[in-house]
């Protein structure tokens, strides 16, 4: 936020407090939209006031104003929805009372693993997205006792071609976590003395603690109320403008429309700090359309891999290795046109990866052999 507090008339309704810019949220996109908005005014730092430990209610986009649960009414120039998303909880009867059941997402989820890793014996881990399996290579490098609990038959096999899939899945067993695989939890119980987990088909999972990583539920919802137009998130054009003139969204709260991929939700770290950027310089009245595509990458027991686009395990691809499933690129081709590049322990591609993604189909296979790897060689 910038500007001046207004001193209130006593006895008066509250004066709302004016800004030129409001970002509403206060995650990664939020530090990146308020430095964003510094590289169009001059500033050292942000020079943003924060607001902690309050929540919008209301947005009025017609009166330009915003409310808040401290009673407070804010007046803004533009504003930025950077509000994310909550962690999909598990369904453990009495999960949400115990410090045994956790999810993953904030600073202070991290600082609650960590002591529970230093006093557990055995942590479960529920998800085999990039999170989970993170998580999981953590722990089991701390000398943690893990189990990784995910839907797919095979870990990484909803994303990977099977002969990566069983590799990925080999590097987890081979560091000691034992994978279970195949199943979602439908229920459990929380209690003192630790957690059991029931997955669909009867079977159980015990453990002193439980983390899950199974991601998130957009919060969409100060959009929907106000009127602003909501798909798989909050919509938004080119610029990151919703349908209301002056508010803009950002991160994983935004659908937004990728130059290669088409309109889109993204989360990642990447995107956030990229397209936060982007949105606090158009708050400040840039114009600028966003035009990165973002990349994903997670590293697991020294191996990094980045991806570009569509990973999916049951499309079709074309593998291109270095070294056998250690170091190389695999596309995914759907509709005869490469809609995804994984860069397998391959660094700095992926300008590379997008370049290929924009090329008209039919794709040539053969002519993908070779491409990104000698050029990485």
């Amino acid at each position: 936020m910038t500007s001046a507090h207004p001193a209130p008339t006593a006895g008066a309704a509250p004066t709302p407090i004016a800004y030129d810019h409001v970002i509403v949220g206060g995650g990664m996109v939020a530090d990146a939209a308020a430095r964003g908005i510094r590289e169009r005014d001059t500033a050292d730092d942000t020079g943003a006031v924060v607001v902690l430990r309050t929540r919008v209610t209301a947005l009025r986009p017609d009166a330009h104003e915003l409310d808040t649960d401290a009673g407070d009414t804010y007046r803004y120039g533009t504003v930025l929805i950077a509000t994310g998303g909550t962690p999909v909880a598990l369904p453990i009867e009495g999960g949400g009372a115990s410090d045994r059941v956790l999810t993953f997402r904030t600073a202070e989820d991290y600082r609650h693993l960590r002591a529970l890793a230093a006093q557990a014996d055995r942590i479960a881990v529920v998800g085999g997205g990039y999170i989970g399996s993170e998580l999981a290579a953590a722990l089991v490098q701390q000398g943690v006792d893990t189990v990784l609990v995910h839907s797919t038959a095979t870990l990484g096999a909803d994303v990977f071609p099977a002969d990566l899939a069983d590799h990925f899945a080999g590097m987890f067993r081979d560091a000691g976590v034992e994978l279970v695989g195949g199943h979602e939890v439908v229920g459990g119980v929380a209690g003192d003395a630790g957690v059991r987990l029931d997955l669909e088909g009867g079977a159980t999972v015990v453990a002193d603690a439980v983390v899950s990583g199974l991601g998130i539920e957009v919060q969409a919802e100060l959009a929907e109320s106000s009127g602003i137009a909501t798909g798989d998130g909050i919509v938004v054009d080119a610029h990151l403008r919703t349908d209301r003139a002056d508010v803009f969204a950002a991160g994983d709260v935004a659908e937004y429309p990728d130059r290669i991929l088409g309109r889109r939700r993204v989360e990642h770290v990447d995107n956030a700090e990229q397209m936060g950027r982007q949105a606090g310089r158009n708050l400040a009245g840039a114009g600028e359309e966003y035009t990165h595509t973002p990349y994903y990458y997670s590293v697991v027991f020294g191996t990094r891999y980045e991806a570009v686009g569509t990973l999916d395990g049951s499309l079709e691809t074309v593998e291109d290795w270095v070294e056998p499933l250690e170091r190389g690129v695999v596309y995914y081709l759907d509709d005869d046109r490469v809609v995804g590049v994984l860069l397998w322990n391959i660094d700095d591609r992926t300008d590379a990866a997008r370049a290929v993604l924009t090329e008209d189909g039919p794709v040539d296979r053969d002519a993908l052999i070779g491409r990104i790897r000698e050029e990485a060689s």
